[in-house]
């Protein structure tokens, strides 16, 4: 079955490109909720909660492309590198997932197509920029819980970064210069090119300014705190120069 990404404005002019890697809870019906509850399938384990309307909203603001998996990252996390034990995870978050065992060769590829339907999406966006000479800087898009194993989170958002801080330190300063709320740096995540895969291979290799952000779910749940942060996240974006 064809689960294609969703690409919202791909002409758009402005400088930046939106990635929503984790951006839907959706599991083909012939892989039967994975064995799992809609309440399960309603958890952070199957997506970023509000991270897509986050994404839709900042799109808008800078008439910039985005591009959204619509497959839960239960199925295959496309945030992965290939080798990752967690591709497609037996266990997330304590939780078994009981249609991730003992997959077939088969099972596997069709996993695997989707994940390369999404970069592929994501290369042709780029791609496309670069025969015109547009600009580009890649933003990654997630959101985190407000909790995990027992330890509170107290960053509202968070920057993932690597060796390029060249856009990281602007907007962390940005984000902090009202001192009116809790931001990580690299806090609870770090971008590891070990693990994360959207960054590392869509703006490392081309050396592309990039960004990744975490909003705590609680913050950007309903569309109103979505608009919220979206537009603070924009702020400092746009005083990062």
């Amino acid at each position: 079955m064809l689960i294609a990404p969703r690409i919202l404005l791909p002409q758009g002019s402005g400088r930046f490109v939106f990635l929503c890697d984790h951006a839907s809870n959706h599991i083909p019906a012939e892989l039967n909720n994975l064995g799992l509850t809609e309440f399960d399938l309603a958890r952070h384990i199957a997506w970023d909660i509000g991270a897509a309307g986050v994404t839709k909203v900042l799109s808008d603001m800078f008439d910039a492309p985005a591009i959204l998996c619509n497959i839960s990252r239960l199925v295959i996390d496309c945030n992965r590198q290939l080798n990752a034990v967690d591709l497609i995870p037996e266990v997330s978050d304590a939780t078994g997932i009981p249609g991730n065992l003992h997959l077939t060769d088969g099972a596997k590829a069709t996993r695997l197509q989707w994940f390369h339907d999404y970069h592929n999406a994501v290369e042709s966006v780029l791609l496309e920029r670069e025969l015109r000479g547009v600009e580009t800087i890649a933003i990654s898009i997630h959101s985190m819980t407000p909790s995990l194993g027992g330890k509170s989170r107290p960053w509202q958002i968070a920057l993932s970064s690597y060796l390029d801080r060249r856009l990281t330190d602007p907007v962390l300063a940005a984000l902090r210069l009202p001192n009116d709320v809790v931001v990580g740096d690299n806090q609870p995540y770090d971008l590891d090119p070990a693990v994360d895969y959207s960054i590392p291979f869509h703006a490392f290799r081309r050396g592309m300014q990039h960004l990744q952000v975490e909003f705590r779910q609680d913050e950007i749940a309903a569309p109103s705190g979505q608009h919220q942060w979206a537009v603070r996240f924009a702020q400092a974006l746009v005083l990062s120069g």
